[in-house]
Parts: structure tokens; sequence; C-alpha cells
């Protein structure tokens, strides 16, 4: 114990305490130096607010540098502020690679501000996403089907990016299906890894659409590799046959002013009537 204390008091005591303080003021490469460590230390997540930090942490370095060679004269301040100025610039051209690196097309980028980046989704986790669909938007024409009932396998996952799908079931319309919506997601989920199926309805565009395709086998393996866009897609599916639930039930009527809730099979809404407006005298 008596060692360790006169290490520690070696070291607190080595330098004599300061006895009298400079009367002028350090240059303003100090004090720019300082402005950057203050305003690099305010940024924010995500590629770009490493962007940010970097860039101005490396700046007050290099003005530390510069500070330490100029006024300070000291070969040892000066060596340390270069090299962790060099390590931001290096950081900093790592991270504006990674961002080059992940840039897409304009539909894609507006698919992810609108679905994917709400939920905090990064950019390098939405670019497996958009490898794995290998970065294509498919065009299907006005009057054009995307599946026949009876005939078409369940073999993809679809997502609309523009357009409007009409869904119909032996003739008889069911509902749309909107831009930001799954095509097929009740038959996705209607099913396991290993199983096949074949359509139920049939799905005819409206208007000229456009739609990303990721295959069943391939988005799978996605999955097995990364847990945690097989949850993400889990939650997008099942908000997404809820939307559809919720389409379905506003469509379905049973006569006599009933409604029928296709939530609960067996249970009827009485459709109450509207109350007329009240004259004023």
């Amino acid at each position: 114990m008596g060692e360790n204390a006169s290490f520690w008091e070696s070291l607190i005591y080595a330098h004599p305490m300061c006895t009298t303080w400079k009367q002028e003021a350090e240059g303003s490469i100090y004090h720019l130096a300082s402005i950057f460590f203050v305003v690099g230390f305010m940024g924010g997540s995500g590629f770009f607010g490493l962007l940010y930090v970097f860039s101005l942490l490396g700046l007050g370095f290099l003005c530390s540098s510069v500070w330490a060679w100029l006024d300070v004269c000291a070969a040892d301040i000066f060596s340390w502020n270069f090299v962790l100025f060099a390590i931001c610039f290096v950081q900093f051209v790592y991270v504006t690679y990674q961002v080059r690196s992940v840039a897409f097309d304009r539909e894609f980028q507006e698919l992810y501000s609108a679905l994917f980046q709400p939920l905090g989704i990064s950019l390098t986790v939405y670019r497996k996403i958009v490898l794995c669909c290998d970065a294509e938007v498919i065009t299907l024409e006005k009057e054009h089907c995307y599946a026949m009932q009876g005939k078409t396998p369940i073999d993809k996952l679809s997502l609309l990016v523009s357009g409007r799908i009409r869904v119909t079931v032996d003739g008889e319309f069911l509902h749309y299906i909107f831009p930001l919506q799954f095509l097929d997601s009740p038959e996705w989920d209607s099913l396991r890894p290993t199983e096949e199926g074949i359509f139920q309805v049939t799905l005819t565009a409206e208007t000229d659409c456009r739609y990303v395709a990721w295959r069943r086998k391939k988005l799978y393996l996605l999955f097995a590799k990364h847990r945690f866009i097989s949850r993400l897609f889990s939650i997008l599916i099942g908000s997404d046959i809820a939307e559809k639930l919720y389409a379905l039930n506003d469509r379905v009527h049973v006569g006599q002013g009933f409604r029928y809730d296709i939530r609960l099979p067996n249970f009827y809404h009485v459709a109450l009537p509207e109350t007329p407006p009240v004259q004023p005298p």
C-alpha cells in the first residue's frame, strides 16, 4: 500500500502548482479549435451525423496542431493532435465511401423515406433488402394481371410502389391495393417456408403500376442470415394484412341493415339508422 500511495503522490505532486496565471489569452487558433470541438460534439447519429462529427472534430484537432506548432512550440502536443486529426480524416473518408456505396435510384430512395426510414432502419440494412430484390422495380401495365385465381403460384412477395391494384375473387370486387402495400401478404403469411400454393384471388392493375418483388427462397435466405430483417418484415406484413382486413370489413355487407365483421365471424353489428338533422325553429 505504501508503494502505491507514493506512486500516486508522485504522479499528483510531481509538478508544482500554478502560482501565477498568464495575463494574456491564447491565440485565435486555439479558440477556433475549441469552437470546432463544441460544435462537433453536437452531431447526431447515422451516416450524415458521423460525417458532421468527424469533419468538425478533425478541423478542431488540426487547429490544435497548428496552435501547438506555432504558439506553444510543444512537439508532444502537436504530435497527439495531428494523430487525432489523421484518425478523424480516415474515418471521414470511410464513412463517405459507405454513404456512396448505399446510394439508390429515385424510387428506392422514396420507398426508404416513406416506409423504412420512419421505422429507424439504417441505410446499410436497407441496402441488404434492396439487393435481395436485385434493385429492380417492375412495371405492370394497366389491365394486366399480377396474379390469376387458381393459376399463379405463390413464389414471391411484392410491394406496390405506384399505381393501384384491383383484387377480385370469382369476378367479384374485394378491395384495392395502394402504394406502400404488399400485393400478396395474405398468401405469403398463409404458407410455411417449405410449402407451395396458388393464388385464390385475381390481382389486376387498374393503372400503370410499379412494384418491387422479392423471390420467396431468396428472401427466406436473407431472413436466416439477418433475424432483424425477418422481424421487420413480419411486422410490415402483419400490419398490411390488418389494413386489408379493415378494407374487406368495409366492403362486406349482409342485407337488412346488418354488417358482417370478418374479424368476428359469428358476430353481427347492427347498422344504426342515421338521425336526421334537427331543423331550427
